[in-house]
């Protein structure tokens, strides 16, 4: 799986209020349709709602740029399919997995805070919708994991912020992967340890300070280091789960960045925005196993929570 990096548009002529009136946007997702979601349904009591990063690049249609994914455009859909089965394989576990289709925006509009404005409301626009008939339709009023990652992550943020208070009452935990969190509310509250619940995760991984990403962290009021699940600056030992090399996280409790050291692999590199020493593409990689044991535990508690309350 490529995370993060590059979004992807095609198709049919539509002008969208919020665009930019030279944009061509694809046709809206129909989410009663199925062919609109991957889902894994493990008959489990958890749900993960799980919301994919930039997966593909600007293209052309008809002499014309294109920055929106096409969710019915077979090539587009397999770039966010691979992002899709690839994060249920690391992250879901056991529990239900629930991914939808939708029009991202590309990774070319992020070099512009106008273009951000402009096109952002049109892919988030899909997410809610997604959301919204997830819960009507698939839901059942189980208790559910929200996450997301880069420009998945900045759609959690807003449902977060959007969700009504009975929905909330659900939410296990939040995973705001490689993107910020600029204001705090009922709804999100950071988390403290590995296992409090309605709490919202987020860190931004760097080699230090310098290697930061303005789009991604600046103005973030919470972290967490995902290792030993602690908010302090205390090192822990994280064993990467691709190359078995030892690395020491570190949470930097000024810039709230997540310190990576020992890091030497040549990995991919966020295209455009990206920069050497900024571990955006490896959020979810390399900390795969400390998530997934994670989530499986927040679940675990929430469920006991629940049947407790049932009594």
């Amino acid at each position: 799986m490529k995370q993060s990096a590059i979004l992807f548009c095609l198709t049919v002529v539509l002008f969208v209020g919020c665009t930019s009136k030279e944009d061509i946007v694809p046709d809206e997702p129909d989410y009663s349709d199925t062919a609109q979601w991957y889902i894994a349904d493990r008959g489990a009591a958890v749900d993960v709602f799980y919301i994919v990063s930039t997966e593909c690049d600007d293209y052309t249609l008809g002499g014309k740029p294109m920055h929106y994914a096409d969710t019915r455009n077979d090539s587009i859909r397999t770039l966010l399919y691979g992002e899709m089965v690839g994060v249920d394989r690391l992250l879901a576990g056991e529990l239900n997995y629930y991914s939808p289709y939708y029009r991202q925006v590309t990774m070319k509009t992020y070099t512009s805070d106008s273009l951000v404005d402009a096109r952002m409301p049109l892919a988030y626009g899909d997410v809610r919708k997604a959301f919204d008939y997830y819960l009507e339709h698939y839901n059942n009023g189980r208790a559910f994991i929200l996450a997301g990652f880069s420009q998945g992550a900045m759609a959690v943020v807003d449902l977060l912020n959007e969700m009504a208070d009975s929905t909330y009452s659900r939410l296990v935990a939040a995973y705001v992967l490689g993107y910020k969190v600029t204001d705090t509310n009922a709804h999100i509250r950071p988390a403290q340890d590995s296992a409090d619940l309605g709490v919202t995760i987020c860190y931004n991984s760097v080699r230090d300070n310098s290697c930061a990403v303005p789009l991604l962290s600046d103005g973030n009021l919470m972290a967490i280091n995902p290792v030993s699940w602690s908010t302090d600056a205390a090192p822990a030992t994280l064993i990467d789960p691709r190359y078995g090399d030892t690395l020491t996280v570190t949470l930097d409790t000024t810039s709230l960045l997540l310190h990576i050291d020992g890091y030497t692999r040549d990995d991919y590199m966020l295209p455009l925005i990206g920069c050497e020493g900024n571990y955006h593409c490896l959020e979810i990689s390399l900390f795969s196993d400390v998530l997934r044991r994670n989530i499986a535990l927040r679940a675990i508690t929430t469920q006991t929570s629940r049947s407790l309350s049932s009594r």
